[in-house]
């Protein structure tokens, strides 16, 4: 057998959502009968400019996709509110940008801070590099980070610590002032990771002219609709943005993912929709599973929400296995870090797809 790295034998692979091909297949279900709440995506569907502009390009994807991206990081830092220069993109989605940061911070032995439950693929990428993860709390009962346990954690190994709000899987805000205090702690790399920024209430890019330690991660994944484009971008300041670009790979945005992300960025009347149906939805799916005494719904601010089934006496795999055989997606939850066999997270999905989701829910629960 080949030899590789030590750490690719020992680390556990990361677990996606289902799909609604696998779940069709394996349970003789329609696939258009499907409701996939478990993956986080915008449930309106792609914006009809993308397809549009995508259907133009079909015939140009035999030639190398644009290197410098400059009219594209123009649009992003126009909607960002920063200057392009603040402004790095990346192919497969923000994933690509954690994996950049791992091949220009982490030597072998570097610490990396991750409260969870969270995220997970910062561990995931940032293990190949033989980085080492480091613990904090985030406060599942109170949806909040526990940021003492976050400074506590910071030693002079320490070369990122990630801060994910609003939280996945739990849906909770970080106070800005716990931001702060971070960064005023540390002259360490400070990822804020705003993949769901656009659902809650205001963002964190005012702290970037008074930290050079802060990076704002962010996605063309949820509000844009186009997850399975693998579009993502972050903002810092000029001079660590440049850096990141040395070892970030030239040709990793495909011509049809330019297009597609450039020609959503324009169509401003669908990132409003998008963002206004997903908050409509998270508040129907939050105030109709709430009436169920024995499932616990934690309020959110992204488009997902987590809850606590253990009062159902069924695990999260039973759980999430009675949902499949009736042909709902949802996220079994127990792969995050910090969490138990207990819980799951529901994304947001069309009020149609609510309604449907709210009733089959009532027939396992009651």
């Amino acid at each position: 057998m080949v030899k590789v790295k030590k750490i690719v034998m020992e680390l556990d692979p990361y677990v996606p959502g289902r799909s609604i091909d696998e779940i069709a297949s394996k349970y003789n279900i329609n696939p258009d009968d499907i409701i996939k709440l478990g993956s986080n995506e915008n449930p309106l569907g792609v914006s009809k400019k993308a397809v549009e502009t995508l259907e133009r390009g079909l015939d140009s994807i035999h030639q190398y996709p644009e290197s410098n991206l400059e009219d594209l990081k123009d649009k992003v830092a126009s909607y960002a509110g920063v200057k392009a220069s603040n402004i790095i993109i990346g192919g497969d989605g923000a994933d690509e940008i954690l994996d950049v940061l791992g091949k220009a911070l982490i030597e072998p032995g570097d610490e990396f801070i991750v409260p969870i439950p969270s995220y997970m693929y910062y561990e995931f990428t940032l293990r190949i590099y033989d980085g080492v993860p480091v613990y904090a709390k985030w406060d599942v009962e109170e949806n909040k980070l526990d940021v003492g346990s976050v400074i506590d954690a910071i030693s002079n190994k320490t070369k990122i610590i990630f801060l994910c709000t609003p939280n996945n899987p739990t849906g909770g805000l970080i106070n800005q002032n716990d931001i702060k205090r971070v960064l005023d702690s540390t002259d360490t790399l400070v990822v804020v990771d705003e993949a769901y920024i656009e659902f809650a209430e205001g963002n964190n890019l005012n702290l970037l002219d008074e930290y050079d330690n802060l990076l704002i991660l962010r996605t063309f994944s949820k509000v844009f609709g186009l997850a399975g484009m693998r579009i993502g971008y972050a903002i810092s300041n000029p001079e660590f943005i440049e850096l990141l670009h040395r070892v970030k790979p030239v040709f990793s945005l495909t011509k049809l993912s330019y297009a597609a992300a450039s020609a959503t960025l324009e169509d401003e009347e669908y990132i409003k929709n998008s963002i206004k149906i997903g908050i409509q939805s998270r508040e129907f799916l939050y105030e109709n599973m709430s009436k169920f005494h024995n499932i616990h719904v934690y309020p959110s601010k992204a488009n997902y929400l987590l809850v606590d089934i253990r009062k159902t006496g069924i695990n999260s795999g039973e759980f999430t296995e009675e949902l499949l055989r009736r042909g709902v997606i949802v996220r079994d939850c127990k792969s995050f870090k910090g969490l138990d066999d207990y819980w799951i997270r529901v994304s947001v999905g069309t009020l149609e797809e609510d309604k449907r989701f709210i009733q089959i829910l009532k027939s396992i629960i009651e």
